[in-house]
C-alpha cells in the first residue's frame, strides 16, 4: 500500500512542473579586418522573445554558454568568428570575421549571426560582404555586412573596408574613400534596462579617407580606423570589431550574454547575477555557466 504525499505536485508520482521564461541571447561579435582598409566585423546573432514562451522544467539544470568575440585578422587574410552563445534548444552564432585587402580583390567577408564586412581591393574590386542569419532563424537573428571598396585603378590608396552587419540593419558598403558603416543592433528591455546589443563594426580607411573614424553600429560596434587600429566591439553586447586603416591587425569582437527572465513565484533558482523587476526574477550570464530552472 501507498501513503506517498500529493501536497504541491511532490512525493509519490509528483514533481515540480514546468514554467516559461523569456529570453535573449546574444553571440560574440566577429574579428575584423586587418591590413589597409580592412572589413569591419559582423555582431554575433541576437535571439530573443518578447514573452515568456520558453518552457523548462523546474529544478532542472541547463547548460548557458555565453560566446567569446573573434580576436582579429592580421593584415594577411584570416578567418576570427564569434563564437556562438546557447541556451536550452536557443543557439545564436557568432559573428563574421571582417577581412583583409586583396590582390586584385579584396577578401570576402565571413558568414555568421550577422556578417562580416569585405576588404578593400589593391587594383580591383572590393571584397563581397558576408551573409547575415547563417545558419537561418526565423526572426532572423542577424544582417548582412558590406562590400569593401575598390581602388583607383591609377594606384590612388583609396582604402576603405565594408562595415559589418548588425541584427536591426545591415552594413553599409565600402565606396573609397569612405568606409562602411557598422549595422545597428536591436534593444532589448529584458533586463528591466533598455540596452542596444548586436551592432556592426565599422570598416577602415587609410589617411586619404573622409572620417575620422568610420562608426561602429549602435548596440556595441567598434569604430573603424583611419590609418590606425579599429576599436573593439564592447563585451557582453556581441558587438563586432572595427576594421584597421593601417599595417595592423583588425580589432576584437565583443563577447555575447546570456538574459532569462522569469516570474519570480515559479522558482527559486539563484543561478548567475539575479535581479528582480515587480514580479519577475532575471537571470544574467556575462560568461558560462549553468542555470537551474
Amino acid at each position: 500500500m501507498s501513503f506517498g504525499y500529493q501536497i504541491l505536485g511532490f512525493g509519490s508520482g509528483g514533481g515540480l512542473g514546468p514554467y516559461n521564461v523569456q529570453y535573449l541571447v546574444v553571440a560574440g561579435g566577429g574579428g575584423a579586418g586587418g591590413g589597409h582598409g580592412g572589413g569591419g566585423a559582423g555582431a554575433g546573432g541576437y535571439r530573443t522573445v518578447a514573452t515568456k514562451s520558453l518552457e523548462v522544467t523546474a529544478a532542472a539544470p541547463y547548460t548557458i554558454t555565453v560566446g567569446g568575440g573573434g580576436a582579429g585578422s592580421s593584415e594577411n587574410p584570416g578567418i576570427d568568428p564569434g563564437e556562438n552563445s546557447i541556451f536550452s534548444t536557443i543557439t545564436s552564432a557568432g559573428g563574421g570575421s571582417g577581412n583583409s585587402y586583396g590582390v586584385p580583390t579584396g577578401k570576402s567577408g565571413q558568414d555568421g549571426g550577422s556578417g562580416g564586412g569585405g576588404g578593400r581591393g589593391i587594383y580591383g574590386p572590393g571584397g563581397p560582404a558576408g551573409s547575415g542569419n547563417t545558419p537561418p532563424v526565423s526572426p532572423s537573428q542577424g544582417n548582412d555586412g558590406g562590400a569593401g571598396g575598390s581602388e583607383n585603378p591609377s594606384g590612388n590608396p583609396l582604402r576603405s573596408g565594408g562595415g559589418g552587419g548588425g541584427a536591426a540593419q545591415a552594413g553599409t558598403a565600402a565606396s573609397a574613400p569612405t568606409a562602411g558603416v557598422g549595422g545597428d543592433g536591436s534593444p532589448s528591455t529584458i533586463s528591466a534596462s533598455d540596452v542596444t546589443y548586436a551592432g556592426g563594426g565599422g570598416g577602415g580607411t587609410g589617411p586619404d579617407g573622409t572620417q575620422s573614424n568610420p562608426a561602429g553600429g549602435a548596440g556595441g560596434g567598434g569604430a573603424g580606423g583611419r590609418f590606425a587600429g579599429g576599436q573593439a566591439g564592447t563585451a557582453n553586447t556581441g558587438g563586432g570589431g572595427g576594421g584597421t586603416g593601417q599595417n595592423a591587425a583588425g580589432a576584437a569582437g565583443g563577447s555575447g550574454i546570456v538574459i532569462i527572465r522569469r516570474e519570480t513565484a515559479s522558482s527559486a533558482s539563484t543561478s548567475g547575477t539575479v535581479t528582480t523587476s515587480g514580479t519577475d526574477t532575471i537571470h544574467t550570464f556575462t560568461a558560462d555557466g549553468t542555470f537551474i530552472a
